[in-house]
């Protein structure tokens, strides 16, 4: 897998998640055999350039090459000059949000909203891939509504552009996350296209990964929610598409370290106060389905330290893996809602 003049060691590509994808999550992705990873989304507004929340999402010190920042924004100058400033600070790849659906990025006109006006998707693309020197890519969906599907039009449009790859939700914004990925869309897409094209949507184990690949064509594929407490399954996914074979579930032992080290790794970038409460969803996704585990998190949410939390997390894994070696999913958990 190529984009401009990085070559990914694997097809295996971190989807950018608002709240999700930062530095420390990125980079336990990466150690977990993803070949890219992408940030969470930059806005492209300069007043918010300063906030501390934009300062963290800019920061990828210590991560692994290649350094992909995802830019959001309804403006063709001020995205233009937010890949100038990211590439500044060490972005080596820019990547455009036309793919999220959230009300408050589509209510600026940004995000998937963009998927309505084609002139200024060329005029954003152009833009971009103007400003900077490095390669530029674009995360986009299949459409506006399901009566509105222009993706093979955008994806032509981005290739006229210049746009190096294209990462492909399944899905219109109007589906947000709701019914079947469209693969066949995604198949015609990429059909039509030389650059590379990377699958996204509902890929949540090796088997699908391999069906995703096969049915699509695509060069690549992009993860997403699968990966929320469940690193590994980069590492799972690449043995599969290497071997056919499907590795067992980790040792709880090891997700005992994985996890306690992100914690390490959360408290350490957010700090005491937000630390704790940013962890908490990650530590709800980790132990998601697990015996005990929804008593576990209404006790943990009530934790105000990181020390608290901490040791909490240790002994409730503590207390699994003497019943089991291996993790073991057993409950529905369907009503749970993390905290933050």
């Amino acid at each position: 897998m190529q984009i401009g003049p990085y070559t990914l060691k694997n097809r295996l590509v971190v989807a950018p998640m608002a709240g999700v994808t930062d530095r420390p999550f990125r980079m336990l992705c990466k150690r977990m055999g993803a070949g890219m990873a992408v940030s969470e989304m930059i806005t492209s507004n300069k007043a918010l350039w300063g906030t501390a929340k934009t300062l963290r999402r800019a920061d990828h010190q210590g991560e692994a090459e290649p350094i992909s920042v995802q830019i959001a924004g309804a403006d063709p100058e001020q995205m233009a000059l937010a890949a100038r400033v990211n590439v500044e600070q060490g972005a080596q790849i820019i990547d455009i949000n036309m793919g999220c659906p959230a009300k408050k990025v589509c209510n600026v006109a940004a995000g998937s909203a963009l998927l309505r006006d084609e002139a200024l998707v060329g005029r954003i693309l152009e833009a971009v891939v103007k400003a900077v020197d490095v390669p530029v890519t674009l995360k986009t969906r299949t459409g506006w509504s399901r009566d509105n599907r222009n993706a093979l039009r955008i994806a032509k449009l981005a290739e006229s552009c210049g746009i190096a790859a294209l990462a492909l939700h399944g899905r219109t914004r109007e589906d947000l996350y709701r019914g079947d990925a469209e693969y066949d869309t995604i198949r015609q897409v990429k059909a039509a296209l030389t650059i590379p094209v990377i699958a996204n949507g509902d890929i949540d184990s090796p088997a699908k990964a391999r069906h995703v690949l096969d049915a699509t064509g695509a060069d690549a594929i992009m993860i997403g929610r699968a990966a929320q407490g469940r690193p590994w399954i980069f590492r799972e996914i690449q043995h599969y598409l290497d071997t056919g074979e499907t590795l067992p579930a980790p040792k709880i032992a090891e997700v005992r370290e994985v996890l306690l080290d992100h914690l390490d790794e959360l408290y350490a970038f957010y700090g005491e106060y937000s630390g704790c409460r940013v962890a908490r969803k990650h530590i709800a996704w980790y132990t998601k389905g697990l015996r005990g585990s929804n008593d576990f998190r209404q006790t943990m949410y009530a934790l105000e330290s990181t020390t608290g939390q901490k040791a909490a997390v240790a002994l409730y894994l503590d207390r699994l893996a003497e019943a089991s070696e291996r993790l073991e999913y057993i409950e529905a958990d369907e009503n749970d809602n993390h905290a933050e």
